[in-house]
C-alpha cells in the first residue's frame, strides 16, 4: 500500500459548541452519544480519498486535533495549547449559532492559533476592532462551521446568517452551518464557493 499524505487540521472554538461531536461524526460516521469536556487535545483520524474516481485522486490521512479549553484561559494554559499549533495544514473554527459570544471568540481563537495574538488574555477581539488584513495573506485554509442552526427561531435565522457571512469574509473562510435533527441526520446550509478548504468531498454515510 502506498504511503498516505498526512494532513493536520485544528478544530477550535469555545467549550460546548460541538467540536468533539463534529470530529466524532466525521471520523467515526456515528453520533457521539454522550460527549464530555475535552481536556488538552483529542486527536481522531480519517482516511479521505480526494477527487475519488478521477485521474487526480489522492488518499490523505487526516488528523483532526480537537483542542479543548476556554478562550479566556490564563496565559499558562494558552502557552500549553501552543504546542498543538505547529505544522498545521488547516483550521476548522466551530461556533454555536445560538451563542453570539462563541462567534465573537473565534477572532481570538484564530489569532492565537496563527501566533498573532497580541491582545491581553481574556479580551474579546470582535469585528469592531479586528484587522481583516491579518488574514489576507494567511496560507492556512480556514473553514467556519456553525452548529445548532435548527435551534434558531425562524424569524432570527436571516440575522444570524448575515452575521456568519461577515465572519467568513473576515477570515477569508468557507462557511458551513449545521443542524442535527432526529434521527441525527447531518444537514448543511450556506456552503460558499471558495475552494481553499475542499470539504465538499466528505461523505457521512
Amino acid at each position: 500500500m502506498a504511503s498516505l499524505d498526512r494532513v493536520k487540521v485544528l478544530v477550535l472554538g469555545d467549550s460546548g459548541v460541538g467540536k468533539s461531536s463534529l470530529v466524532h461524526l466525521l471520523c467515526q460516521n456515528q453520533v457521539l452519544g454522550n460527549p464530555s469536556w475535552t481536556v488538552g487535545c483529542s486527536v481522531d483520524v480519517r482516511v479521505q480519498d480526494y477527487k475519488e474516481g478521477t485521474p487526480e485522486e489522492k488518499t490523505y490521512y487526516i488528523e483532526l486535533w480537537d483542542v479543548g479549553g476556554s478562550v479566556g484561559s490564563a496565559s499558562s494554559v494558552k502557552s500549553t495549547r501552543a504546542v498543538f499549533y505547529n505544522s498545521v495544514n488547516g483550521i476548522i473554527l466551530v461556533h454555536d449559532l445560538t451563542n453570539k459570544k462563541s462567534s465573537q471568540n473565534l477572532y481570538r481563537w484564530s489569532l492565537e492559533a496563527l501566533n498573532k495574538d497580541s491582545s491581553p488574555t481574556g479580551v474579546i477581539v470582535s469585528n469592531g476592532d479586528y484587522d481583516r488584513e491579518q488574514f489576507a495573506e494567511n496560507p492556512v485554509p480556514l473553514l467556519l462551521i456553525g452548529t445548532k442552526f435548527d435551534q434558531i427561531p425562524e424569524n432570527k435565522r436571516n440575522e444570524v446568517l448575515t452575521r456568519t457571512a461577515f465572519l467568513s469574509e473576515d477570515f477569508n473562510a468557507e462557511e458551513i452551518n449545521l443542524h442535527i435533527s432526529f434521527p441525527f441526520s447531518l444537514q448543511m446550509t450556506g456552503f460558499t464557493d471558495r475552494k481553499r478548504f475542499n470539504f465538499k468531498s466528505l461523505h457521512y454515510d
